[in-house]
């Protein structure tokens, strides 16, 4: 039995408003129930969920955050009036001048990227091409592993991999990587695509995860070999 990526899950102090401001980026709808709202992704696009969670963001999220793609000069302009009218706003994480991509933030400050078009690594992703993570080698190779998705990128401790159908590339950017100091707000949520979900659990674990805890849902909370949680859900 294999796990695939279902979404990038958010603590939110206001989920639906959260959801609303993403579906509105990606032109997506949103989905709501069971106390949290849904952005479907599909076979090739990363979804995204929200979730009630009370932690404070401090300063930019670092650790996991999203790479949107352009067109051209006209459609990257266009992405960040969307987001400013939608409730984003510009953010400074030391970027140059120069640089063609920017940095924004969604309204609970969760930063995000409008990169520039001509981006040969990001040609034919999507209109979410990247989820930008944090990370050492070993745990972009322990993804690999653990979703099936081959590795597209392993180069100087960076490693990116990527669905076999395409899409959305989840990117790790090797040492150093900022300590860990409380549970991250943003993480990966995995569905099972069969019943058994403790051998799936024991298989991530035999590939590196570290068991946390249970949720009354049947849901198991992880730990990736960074220190990063993530959730294994039933699909």
């Amino acid at each position: 039995m294999s796990s695939r990526m279902l979404t990038v899950t958010y603590d939110a102090h206001d989920p639906a408003r959260l959801a609303r401001f993403w579906a509105g980026m990606l032109g997506r709808e949103v989905v709501e129930g069971a106390g949290a709202a849904l952005v479907p992704g599909d076979a090739v696009q990363l979804g995204l969920r929200f979730v009630p969670g009370g932690a404070e963001q401090v300063g930019p999220s670092r650790r996991m955050h999203l790479h949107l793609t352009s067109a051209d000069l006209a459609d990257q302009q266009g992405t960040v009036d969307r987001a400013l009218a939608l409730g984003g706003g510009h953010l400074d994480v030391g970027q140059r001048p120069e640089e063609g991509h920017v940095v924004l933030a969604d309204p609970e400050g969760n930063e995000f990227c409008v990169i520039e078009p001509g981006n040969s690594f990001l040609a034919g992703c999507g209109p979410l091409g990247e989820l930008a993570c944090d990370g050492t080698r070993e745990v972009g190779l322990f993804w690999s592993a653990a979703l099936g998705w081959p590795l597209v990128w392993d180069q100087d401790q960076e490693t990116a991999i990527q669905s076999p159908d395409g899409g959305t590339k989840v990117a790790w950017g090797g040492p150093p990587v900022a300590p860990k100091e409380a549970r991250n707000r943003q993480r990966l949520d995995l569905a099972v695509a069969g019943a058994d979900r403790s051998a799936e659990v024991e298989r991530l674990v035999s590939l590196g995860a570290t068991r946390l805890d249970s949720a009354d849902d049947g849901a198991v909370m992880l730990a990736d070999p960074d220190g990063n949680e993530f959730c294994v859900r039933g699909a």
